[in-house]
């Protein structure tokens, strides 16, 4: 990892990082595009992209993230439900079989990928309310479970 970071910041290269591990993807990236069922749900600089998630699977995909101060305990949004077919995706949303926020929209229309904020695009119905919607949940106890990350 090291070396491919300095390789870019010495020839000024740019890379396409596929990976599922989002602590390498955090240390590497400048931009992440978060995909789910072959299409993007998000996309927007790492920074933001950890600091202010804005697609609930986005949300799910950041709480599983181990600590690495095992004093620390964090909720983790534990999503219900299996991966649909990518052969055969959903109506509407593609993420809406597995969110604990969707609606009876998200079953007949796919959201478009659109500017949310300055720079961060989401395919998200909800995307601009997501965040008080999951903290709603997650305060709750509905879509998840404490655990020592």
């Amino acid at each position: 990892m090291n070396l491919l970071e300095d390789l870019q910041n010495e020839f000024g290269l740019t890379y396409l990082f596929i990976a599922h591990d989002l602590s390498v993807v955090e240390y590497l990236s400048d931009r992440v595009a978060v995909m789910y069922l072959g299409k993007m749900a998000e996309l927007t600089t790492s920074e933001e992209l950890y600091a202010r998630p804005l697609h609930p699977y986005t949300k799910a995909l950041l709480s599983a993230i181990p600590n690495p101060d095992p004093l620390v305990r964090r909720k983790r949004i534990v999503l219900q439900g299996d991966v649909p077919s990518p052969i055969n995706p959903p109506s509407g949303c593609r993420f809406r079989t597995r969110c604990p926020i969707a609606y009876e929209r998200c079953t007949a229309e796919e959201p478009a990928f659109r500017e949310v904020v300055p720079g961060h695009l989401v395919a998200c119905h909800r995307a601009e309310e997501s965040t008080s919607l999951m903290a709603t949940l997650v305060d709750r106890g509905d879509v998840t479970n404490a655990v020592s990350a």
